[in-house]
């Protein structure tokens, strides 16, 4: 299967239109300050977020980073038009303290907590001093957690992310804590359900990488994640910050 099977063409109306609504959303919060050169799309699947910022920055370098062998192909077939665009596997590749602009959406759902503290290093190591990241995951607790479950539920019932009791849990703000873990390669850990992510905790850990801009959700920006099933964080690399 196909990466946009699942996103852009998935056989869901709804969640079609959501993953369009979901790269306005970090478009728009990425586009808030000064025109970057250089734009990183960190786990980038099969391109799109880079090919439809090349439509609004045209004159802007694209740094395409997808570690999945079967997606990197995919971004490269789709962005084969676009000109000014580095392709990586591997991100010890992409020289430090170059980008101006990263984006970094539906990949920290996915990280253990090593995994994610290591993403947060090297994101701010790839980074110039004073350099924007926007960070987008799902909230998967609240009334978001609520119909997200019942969705999955229709699809999959009884799988981790569609099972009554962990989506109640996901309800009441007490997402479970036994997320199953897996590698995607070896050392690599991996969680792969979005059940048991919790933004409010991960906006914690931000907090010691990054100086928050701000705070906005997808669809819409009101009323944010009271109700919105994806949240996106503008932050900002300190000057004083390490390489």
């Amino acid at each position: 299967m196909s990466y946009s099977d699942y996103t852009f063409q998935d056989k869901n109306p709804v969640k079609r239109w959501l993953q369009q609504r979901r790269m306005v959303s970090a478009t728009r919060l990425g586009q808030q300050t000064r025109q970057p050169a250089v734009i990183c799309d960190y786990g980038a699947g099969n391109g799109e977020l880079c090919k439809q910022l090349s439509e609004q920055i045209p004159d802007a370098k694209f740094i395409c980073y997808e570690p999945s062998p079967v997606f990197f192909e995919e971004a490269k077939e789709n962005l084969k038009t676009v000109p000014h665009t580095e392709f990586y596997q591997n991100i010890d590749q992409v020289p430090r303290g170059s980008v101006d602009l990263l984006f970094c959406l539906e990949v920290f759902e996915h990280l253990p907590e090593k995994e994610t503290h290591d993403a947060l290093q090297t994101i701010s190591g790839l980074l110039k001093p004073g350099g924007e990241v926007v960070i987008g995951v799902p909230v998967e607790v609240g009334i978001p957690a609520l119909y997200k479950g019942i969705f999955r539920m229709t699809r999959r019932f009884g799988a981790y992310d569609a099972n009554p009791k962990n989506v109640f849990l996901s309800f009441i703000g007490s997402p479970p804590q036994d997320r199953p873990h897996g590698e995607i390669e070896p050392g690599f850990g991996y969680h792969f359900p979005h059940t048991g992510f919790d933004y409010r905790e991960f906006s914690k850990t931000l907090a010691g990488y990054f100086d928050l801009k701000k705070v906005s959700t997808s669809p819409f920006h009101a009323p944010g994640t009271l109700f919105m099933p994806e949240v996106y964080f503008s932050l900002e690399k300190p000057n004083n910050a390490a390489a």
